[in-house]
Formats: C-alpha cells, structure tokens, sequence
C-alpha cells in the first residue's frame, strides 16, 4: 500500500472516530471559553484533512506532509482546531523527513506535535488538550523502541490518553468545578483511538455512553468578548508576531499560526470587522468565520437542560437542510432529526414521515426549508402518527431564524406560532448560477452569470460574484439592520472584499459568517 493510501485510511479511522463522540465532546466544552463547539470544530478540522486527501495525486513523503499540514491550516476552526493544526504541523513535520516509519519516528512525531502545539499558543494552560498532547508524547517515548510495532505503541496511547484526559480536573479548577474533563484533550485521544484501530485493523469501539450533565457544567460563564473570529490570511513575507501585537489589543484567545506565506488567525473580539481589516492591510483573507459565542453559550445550556432528569421534551423539530456546515448549525440549535435535501434533492414524503417518528417527542415542528418540499411536508402531517405542525420556511436561513424561536418545554403548536413569527421577522437573500438565459422579474441573466434575489424576487445579475453580492447587500441592508447572517455555499468564490467593506459601511452591524455547504447557492443571506 502507498503512503498516500495509508495516509487517507489512517485519517478517515481518526476522523471516524471523532464523529462517535462529536456532540459528548461538544457538551464538555467548558475552557478555555465557551468557543463554539469543540468537538465539531475538531471535525471540521479534520474533515479538511481528509478532502484534501482525497484529491491530492502526492506520492511522496515531504509532498504529502507539506498537503496534510496546509489542509490542516486552512480548515482549522476555532481554538481547538487551530490548535490541533500545529499539532499535526509538528508530527508531519517529523514523519515527511523520516525515511522509515518505525514505533520510535511514532513517538519523535508525537513530540514534535508537542513542541509546535506549545509554540503556538501565548500563554499554555495545564490540564488543556496540550496537557494531553505532551502527555502522550511522554507516554510514546517510555514505549518506543525496536520491540514494539507502530500499530501496538498507539494502542498504549490510547490507554495512556483516557488516563490524561481523567487527570485534566485535577489540573484544572474550572474544569474540576463543572465536573466534567477537557473537552479538547478528549477530542484528541478519539483522533488517536481512530488512529490505532485503523492501523491495528480493528473495528473502532462504541464511545462512552453519554452521562446526563450536572447542572454546573450547563451553567457556563460566557466569554468576556462576543465574537469567535478565524480567517486565513494569506500574502508574502506576513510577519505574525506583528500581527499578534496588533490583534491581542483587540481581544483574547488569541493564535496566530502559520508560515510568511499563509497564517490561520483566531481571536475573540467585540470588532471582528477591526481584525479582518488587520488582515486586509497585509495580504488577503478568506475563510473567514465570524461565530457570536453568547448565543452558542445559550443553545448549549438549552440542549443540555434537556437531558436532565425532568428535563424531556415536549416538542422535537424535523428540518430539511442541504450542506454539512448547515446540517450542523440546525442541529446545535435543537433539530432532533435533520434530513439531507432541498432545492433539486426533495425529500419524500416517507422520508419526512420516517424523521417525525424518529423523534423521540411526543409533538413534531417541521421545518421544509424550500418550498418544494412544504407539499410533502403537509402530507407527512396528515398522516402522521402524532402531531406535526409545519412552518413554511422556503429556505434555509428562514429555518435557522424560526429555530432560533425553537422551545421544547412548548407544546408543537406553541412553538409553531413563534417560530412563524420569527421567520417573517426576517428577509433572506440568496445568490445563485443561472443554468440558462433567462428575464427574471425584468432581470436579464446570462447562463453561468449570478442572479442575486431577495425573498425569491430577483433584485441583480452579471458574471462577477462581488457586484452581484454587493448589490444583494446593499438591497438588503437599505433600512437599518441588527444582524446579517452569512451561509457560504459550496465551492463559493471568497468574500474577502464585500466583507471588508461590509464592515466599514455598517459597523454597528452584527455579522454572523458560517460555512454552510449547500450545494447549487454559493451564498445565502439573512438580516433582521
């Protein structure tokens, strides 16, 4: 088998892994900051990894190190995922210069992952996932040597990882407090897990069933800053500890990681609009993804409220979704059952009937999300065997500002109401790719030319993606605005501009950025 055979299997077991026991590791996160969600910021992370493997033709050593860590980088999301792109950084750093791959290069990889892991952040705190990584790497150089084969050495790390991840309250007040383990390090002991069944050709174990939550671990303290910004910026010769000068006066939690060549940034500000416009003055940014962690905070501890003694819900929500990045935002808001579809992709009617009795609710909210699927959506509550109620949405970020509205102590048709409510309090737009020429509401668009519309009316066209993200923008946010929320699609052209600019023309104007992933729109657009 080619190393960049082995390559891809080792990375699909350890991401594999991870998705076991995503949503655990998501409700643990408690330190350094409530910061998204730390299991699927791992997941993301090292999803990326993998895609890029998937389509790299490298067959050599160095190339294929150069290609993980790169893809680690650039898909890196928030403070967990940057700092577990160092930790691949380090490790591939040893393993694409070592000429065979023995138990002992295992270990120099697992303490070259340390040191850059350490590297990379400001001020390391023990009993954090770099408690772990350097435990581990402790762990592999006591093993190593010539009678242990690769496979067996990370068997023991695993062992030895568990053992970490225990220790971390002890080291750790909050952690001790909350009464739960550092959600970081066992995110990467499951990463290591999937590595030693894969290399051991095993089967990978069930995760521990998930424990109710004890009340001091819902209750989280939000974070002194509002926002979780990560962007990747890119340009020659960037100079990092300058850029670390400037952005630590904006905020905290703050990685700069990187090369002269592409630096991945992640910081907790009050003004994201002011770090993108660091980033803007020496080189140019994309990727960007700006999260608002107050509200995180509040989905978290409503998620968690819910599966504690009492705590059941009365009503459940079934939505139709189109995009990974989508998917997994409806689901930290509270849809039980997401169905993959949308526009080109219609869900059955059996489909949507087969999702409604999955919840485990006594009463359904269904969300269709487009308005092919609100006919089979009525069908499926017709015929139901309990109660569905169905609020119209026609796309997706109608559904996300009605699930916002989303209670589960409320009966179906409570919560019906105030999400309907919710949604017309929104106006979406959404950019999209002709597939011929057209007149559209006296619009003419080209075929392969952009047609922006707004709440399904088109508003502007031409082949460039930023005049016609411009004009949808400035068609939406014509009155005054709170907050705009942005799903990019998949394979969509970078926003680097718009944003910027976005931001200088509304300051006071709340931006919420997510990679949503729907095919077929490469942007979707909300404001309230």
């Amino acid at each position: 088998m080619s190393d960049l055979e082995t390559l891809r299997e080792l990375t699909r077991g350890a991401l594999a892994s991870l998705e076991l026991s995503r949503r655990r590791i998501d409700d643990l996160n408690v330190y350094p900051v409530p910061d998204g969600d730390t299991g699927t910021n791992l997941a993301l992370t090292t999803r990326g990894i993998v895609e890029a493997l998937e389509a790299t033709t490298g067959a050599d050593r160095p190339m294929l190190a150069r290609e993980v860590t790169r893809s680690a980088l650039m898909s890196a999301r928030g403070n967990s995922g940057v700092i577990l792109s160092q930790i691949v950084r380090g490790a591939a750093d040893v393993l694409g210069a070592a000429q065979t791959i023995d138990s002992t290069q295992v270990a120099r990889a697992f303490r070259g992952a340390s040191d850059e892991a350490y590297r990379a952040v400001r001020k390391p705190v023990e009993g954090t996932m770099l408690t772990v990584i350097r435990e581990l790497a402790d762990a592999a150089e006591e093993s190593a040597g010539s009678d242990i084969e690769p496979a067996d050495l990370l068997k023991k790390l695993v062992v030895s990882g568990d053992e970490a991840v225990a220790r971390t309250p002890a080291q750790l007040e909050v952690l001790r407090e909350a009464g739960v383990v550092d959600a970081g390090g066992a995110g990467l002991v499951e990463l290591v897990r999937g590595l030693a069944a894969t290399a051991s050709g095993e089967p990978l174990a069930e995760p521990p069933v998930r424990e109710e939550p004890a009340l001091e671990a819902v209750h989280q303290e939000p974070s002194r800053y509002r926002y979780c910004t990560t962007f990747v910026l890119e340009g020659d010769g960037l100079d990092a500890p300058g850029l670390e000068t400037e952005l630590d006066r904006l905020g905290d939690s703050l990685l700069v990681v990187g090369d002269p060549e592409a630096l991945k940034i992640h910081v907790h500000t009050d003004d994201p609009g002011a770090a993108l416009s660091l980033g803007t003055n020496v080189g140019t940014i994309e990727g960007v993804e700006i999260a608002d962690m107050h509200r995180q905070t509040e989905q978290r501890e409503k998620r968690l409220l819910s599966a504690l003694p009492g705590g059941a819900s009365r009503s459940g929500v079934v939505a139709v979704v189109a995009g990974g990045g989508n998917r997994r935002l409806f689901e930290d808001l509270g849809a039980e059952k997401v169905i993959e579809g949308g526009q080109t992709m219609n869900p059955s009617t059996a489909d949507l009937l087969e999702a409604v009795d999955a919840v485990t609710a006594d009463e359904v909210v269904l969300l269709p999300n487009n308005k092919n699927v609100v006919l089979a959506a009525e069908q499926a509550s017709r015929v139901a065997g309990k109660p569905v109620h169905i609020v119209p949405t026609e796309s997706i970020p109608a559904g996300l500002a009605a699930l916002v509205a989303f209670n589960g102590e409320r009966s179906a048709e409570e919560n019906a109401a105030a999400m309907r409510d919710a949604a017309r309090q929104v106006t979406t737009g959404e950019v999209t790719v002709a597939s011929r020429n057209a007149s559209v509401d006296g619009i003419a668009v080209r075929a392969g030319n952009y047609l922006a519309l707004v709440d399904g009316n088109a508003v502007a066209a031409g082949p460039s993606f930023d005049e016609v993200a411009r004009s949808l923008l400035d068609r939406l946010l014509a009155e005054p605005r709170d907050v705009l929320t942005v799903l990019t699609g998949d394979g969509a052209p970078p926003l680097n501009g718009v944003l910027d600019e976005l931001v200088e023309k509304h300051p006071d104007l709340e931006l919420d950025v997510h990679e949503g992933g729907q095919p077929h729109y490469p942007l979707l657009l909300s404001v309230e």
